[in-house]
């Protein structure tokens, strides 16, 4: 009998969590999160870097061989919570790690249909490492510990992470932090977590990096900078209004009782007040300014990061103006830092625009793409046009050019009988070198006639002669 040699824990698990059933991938994934619970709690416990490899491999899998999307949200949700089964931040940090490089690994072999879960993936995972640090209360050693880890395995230049990658990471980052911290993060700390975008931005020699933090990191700060003043003048009102509850409590208990007696009529609804609950309208105990209020919390951007434009400005300036930055970064930043200094001065970008480039900007991209096609019919239509008025004016140059040379021909023919001979010459020499060339048919046998007519009369003087 061969015996069988026992697979390592880890392995064992990997090869469940890629199993075809649901069901023992299910179960795979509740018995990974006690495994990483009871292991870590040891002193000399903790997981190596390969080992972690492993896991993450069987988690990719188990991914790979979900269906459906809320499967799919479900399952990434439990893969990401996997984090806070880890005691140590150094656990954590290692376990971010390896899922990271397992993404740049696999991604090339990533389907387009398998893609967008990937994605979804990747935003729970770096939502859930936020919310790691959220918990430990934003520690700044944490939080460099976790910027550094992130700069390393997707943002340097020298890192092997795929375009795609990077990308897709650049974009979510901001919003999900904002997702997180948004309540809680001062504009120090805020400028911190970016800090990392714009050392990129200034050294990187790729142009599609610099885009993406460009439009990604930049533009989004400019572009909710509104809202980030709305949020913070709606927290100084709510400190203002605190302080007038408190001043206003004494005479609270008499509005009390003044309300209490207002309540107990009963509230009738007249027939047009009905017709308009019916058809969409505002209710009668509810005011058109309360609705107007929320429709504008509906319209509006959610939770909003803020920032210091100044000193974000500032240190944009001290990178894009180093010798080591590329001229083409330096042009791109100085443009991103004039926008930064506007809104340090309080002009918003929009302030400066006409109304008419304004709603062209938010128009719809269908409605630009018909303008676009509408445009170039219309100018096939004019070339068209044009090429066929220079067909039919051709012709009729070039038949009205026919008719003058034979009217200049027929003038040149038909002379008066009693024409000086030095007429004659001057309208021969108008017709040119052709002219003289054609001879009349008749001219040729005249001279031939003259020619036999002469020679006799010559040989008859020269017998006479030769006889006397």
């Amino acid at each position: 009998m061969v015996s069988r040699v026992q697979l390592p824990p880890e392995i064992q698990l990997a090869q469940r969590l890629a199993g075809n059933e649901k069901v023992t991938r299910d179960r795979a994934v509740k018995k990974l999160r006690k495994y990483i619970v009871a292991r870590t709690q040891q002193a000399a416990g903790g997981f190596t870097h390969d080992e972690l490899l492993k896991v993450w491999k069987g988690l990719f899998y188990c991914m790979w061989m979900q269906d459906k999307p809320l499967l799919q949200e479900e399952l990434g949700r439990t893969i990401s919570q996997l984090i806070h089964a880890f005691q140590t931040t150094e656990a954590q940090h290692l376990f971010l790690q390896t899922f990271w490089q397992t993404m740049n690994r696999e991604w090339i072999g990533i389907d387009r249909l398998r893609l967008d879960k990937y994605y979804m993936l990747m935003r729970m995972v770096l939502n859930e490492s936020l919310k790691a640090l959220q918990m430990c209360g934003w520690q700044e050693r944490s939080s460099e510990q976790l910027l550094k880890l992130l700069t390393t395995e997707i943002l340097h230049p020298d890192s092997q992470a795929p375009h795609g990658v990077k990308s897709h990471f650049t974009e979510i980052f901001l919003e999900e932090l904002a997702k997180v911290g948004a309540k809680e993060l001062t504009a120090d700390q805020n400028f911190k977590f970016i800090e990392p975008f714009c050392r990129i931005a200034a050294r990187t020699k790729d142009t599609r990096d610099l885009h993406n933090i460009a439009r990604g990191i930049f533009d989004t700060i400019v572009e909710q900078a509104p809202f980030a003043i709305e949020d913070l003048m709606n927290e100084l009102d709510e400190q203002e209004d605190g302080e007038e509850e408190e001043e206003l409590s004494e005479d609270s208990d008499l509005e009390e009782g003044d309300m209490e007696e207002e309540e107990s009529e009963p509230d009738v609804l007249t027939a047009k007040q009905a017709e308009e609950q019916l058809k969409g309208g505002v209710p009668h105990n509810r005011s058109p300014l309360d609705k107007e209020e929320a429709e504008d919390e509906e319209d509006s951007a959610g939770a909003v990061l803020q920032f210091d434009y100044e000193a974000v400005a500032n240190r944009l300036f001290e990178m894009a103006s180093g010798q080591k930055t590329p001229s083409q970064n330096r042009k791109r930043l100085y443009k991103v830092i004039r926008k930064l200094q506007d809104l340090s001065a309080g002009i918003f970008p929009e302030d400066d625009i006409p109304e008419k480039v304004y709603a062209h900007r938010h128009e719809g991209r269908l409605q630009r793409q018909m303008k676009k096609r509408l445009l170039k019919s219309q100018l096939k239509n004019k070339k068209g046009k044009s090429g066929k008025e220079e067909l039919s004016s051709a012709p009729r140059s070039s038949g009205n050019k026919r008719r003058k040379r034979k009217s200049r021909r027929t003038d040149l023919d038909v002379q008066p009988e009693g024409a000086p001979p030095q007429e004659q010459g001057r309208n021969r020499g108008v017709r040119g070198a052709r002219s003289r060339r054609r001879g009349k048919p008749g001219a040729r046998a005249k001279v031939a006639v003259r020619a036999e007519a002469l020679e006799p009369k010559k040989k008859k003087k020269r017998i006479q002669e030769s006889q006397e």
